[in-house]
């Protein structure tokens, strides 16, 4: 009895000794099926009254999630080159006294928006460079060298996203003001920022669960070439985890470039605080239109780096998610 070989891309619905091939359906079918599982089948559709009433559903939920997300932004933006009295007199006003440009050269200059931005910048990659290494190497450790008390470890640093950071305020602030065993004061020093700020358990968990996808047969080969742990960390680990770090990464300096309070106590000198700080400090001696522009200049450059980067950010939030072991 000879077997009768069906290529892939058919299947054979067999009836006695007869095969007939029954070709996969095409996309457009695929497409009719996917439409028929939704609340509104074909023969709605096709209806001129449904597909406007969709239509017009579609145009105001969109017009809506606009304006909650962009409209803020927007309204910033018309304020930061507003005067203080249509602020405050007019907020919904388009400009009765004129577009002023120059609100963005002054909150530069005369409330030190420069100073603060360059503290900021600072922070951010501070944050990112140290949280980044933690990051990495800790999940690393606990995912690829697996040592015997890997679980261990693993629990406690899951435990601690159960405490909130307002429990533990008070330690972190005594340890940065007499650092164990070196017996430092950080206190007006970006130390006391990046340090505390590196030890992110979420970023911790997270890299880890994308290290366990990766494929171990890779690192088994590795090491019967020789390759030591530093160099498969360094040659194979890193090149390969691309997507996380980039999802990582602008996690961890947007919420650096945000962060208010523990810069507030860390930072008492005005020459070392961030925008977050600074801005606040300055609210009660600035004029309305000049901190409108300074929060204006705060708020658009994260958008921008998004924007700019946008690409590669959904690109790597997509693959961090799509490769498996």
């Amino acid at each position: 009895m000879t077997d009768t070989l069906i290529p892939p891309s058919t299947e054979a619905v067999v009836t006695g000794k007869q095969a007939t091939p029954r070709v996969r359906p095409t996309r457009q079918e695929k497409k009719a099926e996917t439409q028929d599982r939704t609340n509104l089948s074909e023969l709605d559709r096709r209806q001129r009254s449904t597909r406007i009433g969709l239509g017009i559903l579609n145009v105001v939920l969109i017009a809506v999630l606009a304006v909650i997300s962009a409209g803020p932004l927007l309204w910033l933006a018309k304020a930061a080159v507003s005067t203080s009295q249509d602020i405050l007199r007019e907020p919904f006003g388009w400009w009765p006294s004129g577009i002023q440009w120059q609100n963005l050269v002054d909150a530069w200059f005369k409330i030190d928006i420069g100073t603060y931005l360059m503290n900021t910048v600072w922070i951010a990659v501070g944050v990112w460079f140290f949280g980044m290494l933690v990051a990495l190497t800790g999940a690393y450790g606990l995912t690829i060298l697996r040592p015997k008390y890997a679980k261990v470890i693993n629990g406690a640093v899951l435990a601690t996203l159960f405490i909130p950071g307002v429990v533990s305020l008070i330690a972190q602030y005594v340890t940065v003001l007499d650092m164990p065993l070196l017996h430092l004061n950080l206190i007006n020093t970006f130390w006391a920022v990046w340090l505390p700020g590196a030890a992110n358990a979420f970023n911790v968990l997270l890299v880890s669960r994308f290290f366990e996808s990766l494929p171990r047969d890779v690192f088994e080969a590795a090491r019967i070439d020789g390759a030591s742990n530093v160099q498969i960390f360094w040659r194979i680990v890193l090149p390969m985890s691309k997507p996380i770090i980039g999802v990582t990464s602008l996690i961890t300096i947007i919420g650096a470039w945000k962060e208010f309070l523990w810069p507030l106590l860390v930072l008492p000198k005005p020459d070392m605080q961030p925008l977050s700080v600074g801005l606040y400090k300055v609210t009660s001696s600035a004029e309305m239109s000049l901190l409108m522009a300074g929060m204006f200049i705060s708020v658009i450059l994260p958008v921008l780096l998004f924007l700019i980067f946008q690409k590669q950010f959904l690109r790597s939030a997509g693959q961090a998610g799509a490769i498996k072991g």
